[in-house]
């Protein structure tokens, strides 16, 4: 329940939703040689704390100026529009042609308002481009602008040696040494760069079978398929399971390939509130009871789509609580782990070993390699018959092109070492650092008095910012100083919880986070961005250097 002093959620305990399938509550079930001890003394054998999530709201006063903010530069917004429109303002935008007004559009323009009228401004603050490996520290390009950010101009200067607290390299796999990429150059060697055609073409190579055969090992379940983009993974596949007089249930806050996939499918989508059990289970009470709409016939399927960490909160699905939903629903339920897989879990095995849960329970799992593997892609994996569907009836694996064998070759290196099968224990050290460097670093900026969002364990680390001309100075402030960060506004985030969000490596040294930590708070004081209400951390317990162990 909510805490309203604090924002924290806790639900202490997780219940007899993590049963077996044999209905015991103890012991291990075994799925593709991986063995997997769910239960000890009736907890998951690695979460025995309670499921700790912050989302401290904003102070009164700030709301309101932030929205005052936003008034005010959207009446300077039309006001602009209307010089530009009469040629009194140099427009910059793309416009239609005159012997085109009287067509349809293939501009939008109201909709291009925020773009054009706020975000040119600030579009500086990061979108820029790097030249180097995104690893822990990495190299800019310095840029000039002399027409408000429309254009911009390269210097030939380069920033280097660049704090690297912005890209998702979560388990540090985006790394440059010739000892650890030497399969990756001999598979470029003898496969080349592309594959240049599709699955069920000539695109199908022994890389992609080793490669698929590995994931289905990975996360203990009978089948995966590999697609060549993480973000059409979703976008693609979910049209293929669902269709017209199915239900999805969708969290109203998935990412947009979800997003994209459901509305492609033609399927009726009712979104839920963002990790709300009881508005989920009143939604698929309502579905059960009245059917479809007019005819009142029972849905051809019922799913439930969510994500496993959900990027721009840094929370945690509560997997164990809609498993039970679902089972007790009879629906389906698709988990998109691109963020968690890899990252969460004492193995790195995701939102399901993060519980010690089976992961029979899930549906479909799919993920990317796009962030923890130091690669690109994505998966669907689960039963055999599941993926043997999606090879035939999958627009991803029809028309678009195989990953190429390096790429898949690079997730295989990371892989393997993450399940221990190069001969080290390398992969298990990556998991328990990048542990250790979330907890502390969300401690710390706890203890300095920003408002945090998500889940302690969460490696994405939203930091609210709120005003959006806060939002611009913290990046570039911070890039001065040599710290790459992001910083996301409306209407990615709502309009009065624009953030810079922070994603922890196990490649960054305690060093790297202590410079971060000390500028960040230097810089919080300067902006006046602390809003918190509660100057000490919300679980002070994550300050021991021994909670940041994780078990054998």
């Amino acid at each position: 329940m909510a805490n309203p002093a604090d924002g924290t959620v806790c639900n202490g305990k997780l219940h007899n939703h993590q049963k077996q399938s044999n209905g015991s509550q103890s012991g291990n079930h075994k799925r593709n040689g991986i063995i997997r001890e769910t239960q000890q003394n009736g907890k998951p054998y690695f979460y025995n704390k309670p499921f700790v999530e912050s989302f401290e709201k904003v102070p009164m006063y700030l709301a309101i100026f932030t929205n005052l903010s936003y008034g005010i530069g959207t009446l300077f917004g039309y006001l602009r529009d209307f010089l530009r429109k009469h040629g009194i303002e140099k427009c910059n935008m793309a416009v239609e042609r005159k012997e085109q007004n009287d067509f349809v559009p293939l501009y939008q323009d109201f909709e291009n308002f925020y773009t054009r009228n706020i975000y040119m401004r600030i579009r500086d603050s990061w979108n820029r481009p790097i030249c180097s490996v995104p690893g822990p520290t990495f190299d800019v390009m310095e840029r000039v602008s002399d027409d408000y950010n429309w254009t911009f101009k390269f210097t030939g200067r380069i920033i280097q040696d660049v704090i690297n607290v912005g890209s998702y390299n979560y388990l540090g796999f985006a790394e440059k040494s010739d000892e650890s990429l030497t399969t990756v150059r001999n598979v470029l060697m003898k496969y080349g760069a592309g594959v240049c055609s599709s699955r069920q073409e000539m695109g199908h190579i022994d890389k992609h079978e080793e490669l698929e055969n590995l994931v289905a090992q990975f996360l203990g379940v009978e089948a995966a398929m590999v697609f060549g983009m993480g973000f059409a993974t979703n976008s693609m596949n979910i049209p293929a399971l669902v269709g017209k007089g199915c239900l999805i249930l969708s969290d109203e806050l998935n990412h947009a390939s979800i997003v994209l996939g459901a509305r492609l499918s033609k399927a009726t989508i009712r979104t839920f509130k963002h990790n709300n059990m009881k508005n989920l289970e009143k939604l698929l009470r309502e579905a059960v009871i009245y059917g479809q709409p007019r005819s009142r016939r029972a849905w051809k399927k019922i799913l439930i789509l969510v994500e496993g960490i959900f990027s721009m909160e840094g929370s945690i699905v509560r997997l164990p609580e809609i498993i039970a939903l679902k089972k007790k629903y009879k629906a389906y339920l698709y988990m998109d782990e691109a963020h968690s897989i890899g990252s969460l879990g004492p193995r790195g095995q995701g939102v399901v070993d993060y519980f010690g849960l089976d992961p029979c329970d899930v549906d479909v799992l799919m993920g990317t390699f796009t962030k923890s593997f130091g690669a690109a892609g994505g998966y669907i994996a689960g039963r055999k018959d599941l993926v043997d569907y999606l090879r035939v009836h999958s627009y991803g694996a029809v028309y678009a092109t195989s990953m190429s064998a390096p790429i898949a070759e690079q997730i295989i290196r990371s892989m393997k070492c993450l399940m221990g099968l190069d001969g080290t224990t390398n992969g298990m050290q990556r998991v328990r650092q990048l542990a250790q460097n979330t907890r502390y670093f969300r401690s710390r900026l706890n203890e300095m008095g920003f408002i945090i969002y998500g889940n302690q364990d969460s490696p994405v680390v939203p930091l609210l910012l709120c005003l959006p001309s806060k939002v611009a100075a913290f990046a570039r402030i911070l890039l001065k100083r040599k710290i790459g960060v992001v910083v996301v506004g409306f209407p990615a985030t709502p309009l009065v919880a624009a953030r810079a969000r922070f994603c922890m490596s196990s490649s960054h040294t305690r060093e790297m986070l202590d410079t971060v930590l000390k500028e960040v708070d230097e810089i919080g004081n300067n902006l006046s961005v602390k809003y918190s209400r509660h100057k000490k951390s919300a679980c002070p317990e994550l300050l021991d250097e021994t909670s940041f162990e994780l078990e054998d």
